[in-house]
């Protein structure tokens, strides 16, 4: 297929494939960011029910940047990976401090943001500003990869950016990686499972039995209440040697807080 054809094909396919969704009604950055933050390793029906519960708490970048990190921990609960919360929010305390409350609309800047990498840059300037930014992600991957290096093993992610540079409607790039991505989803409901061709591809890590699964436990429990250093471990510990580095790494993280006397919430 030419990239004509290709192009014509993801805008005609996906416009018919349009999932509805609370960030593509309200457009603003704020509401792209924190929808962009959540996604992030988390499927979309998962995020649809805390992104509105999130932005009922926290209704602007400025609330947000003034609530506690707890606040914000709290509200998080169900998604997991609380990193990505303590890094919206530090995102939020520099935007309102040092862009008084307008998240920026240039990848030079957005890039800087705690938790903002290069494809969260690329789709807040595509989605948020409509700036034609190039960007990748498993939808992305596989719409491209089967129809554009189908005969190839495998698939280096700077082949596809430079194939998003030709396709890629530089007038409309809202619409274009909303189509692509609706496209990109469809196909994978329809057993088209080719990102495992992508050189950058990489498969989360199941949550049982992993640090990551004591990481949630522990702050799902200091949620409820602080607690004393042996009080939480009696809840926590599997005796398996991952309390242990969870618990420090949410500490170095400055997630959790030990005073001696309790452990809680960072405030």
């Amino acid at each position: 297929m030419t990239d004509t054809e290709v192009r014509a094909l993801i805008l005609t396919q996906g416009g018919a494939l349009f999932r509805d969704m609370p960030w593509r009604q309200d457009i603003s950055a704020y509401s792209v960011l924190v929808s962009e933050i959540m996604l992030q390793q988390t499927q979309v029906e998962r995020v649809r029910v805390k992104y509105d519960e999130f932005m009922k708490k926290f209704p602007t970048i400025i609330q947000l940047a003034e609530a506690s990190l707890a606040d914000v921990l709290k509200v998080w609960q169900g998604l997991g990976y609380n990193r990505r919360a303590k890094y919206l929010h530090e995102t939020a305390k520099i935007v309102t401090k040092y862009h008084a409350g307008s998240i920026p609309n240039t990848y030079d800047e957005l890039i800087h943001l705690p938790g903002i990498g290069p494809n969260t840059a690329g789709a807040i300037c595509a989605y948020a500003y409509n700036h034609p930014a190039i960007f990748i992600e498993t939808n992305i991957r596989t719409v491209l990869i089967h129809h554009c290096f189908a005969d190839k093993i495998t698939v280096d992610d700077k082949q596809i950016k430079l194939k998003l540079e030709q396709l890629i409607d530089r007038q409309h790039p809202r619409e274009f990686y909303w189509a692509l991505m609706d496209y990109g989803s469809w196909l994978k409901q329809s057993g088209v499972k080719n990102n495992q061709r992508s050189k950058h591809y990489k498969k989360q890590t199941p949550l049982k039995g992993s640090v990551r699964e004591v990481r949630g436990h522990i702050i799902r429990e200091l949620v409820t209440s602080p607690l004393s250093f042996g009080q939480l471990r009696k809840q926590c510990d599997k005796k398996d040697g991952r309390f242990e580095i969870a618990f420090a790494q949410l500490l170095d993280e400055k997630l959790i807080q030990d005073t001696g006397k309790i452990v809680h919430l960072t405030k």
